[in-house]
């Protein structure tokens, strides 16, 4: 069974920082873009940042473009997003998501049904 677990969610004030992490299994981790995305209250889910398998190339929203940072660790199935700087409005559950890749630039913004596997998310609350 395919399993997308995150973890390193939590309170943290304005401006403070925290490491999420998206650990993989039982799938071929390395050949699927992961996406991290976004979901407060009331508001639309948001994909925040996205790094593909085929280039390692790296996608940002605007709203946190130059506060939070993508990697992936192929070597341990695992994708971090660093992010810093947070703000009040960083205040979301956020999910991990996995999309096979096929060199298709982006997969920042798809539809809910077109990622392979999702996690169960993890909340993240920032204080003001």
């Amino acid at each position: 069974e395919v399993h997308l677990v995150e973890s390193g969610g939590g309170l943290v004030q304005t401006g403070g920082s925290l490491r999420l992490s998206c650990a993989a299994s039982a799938f071929t981790f390395d050949d699927y873009a992961i996406t991290w995305i976004r979901q407060a209250p009331g508001k639309e889910r948001e994909g925040v940042s996205c790094i593909n398998s085929s280039d390692g190339r790296e996608y940002y929203s605007d709203s946190v473009k130059g506060r939070f940072t993508i990697s992936r660790d192929n070597a341990k199935k695992t994708v971090y997003l660093q992010m810093n700087s947070l703000k009040p409005e960083d205040t979301a559950t956020y999910y991990c998501a996995a999309v096979a890749d096929y060199g298709l630039g982006s997969y920042l913004n798809l539809r809910f049904f077109e990622y392979d596997y999702w996690g169960q998310g993890t909340q993240v609350t920032v204080s003001s």
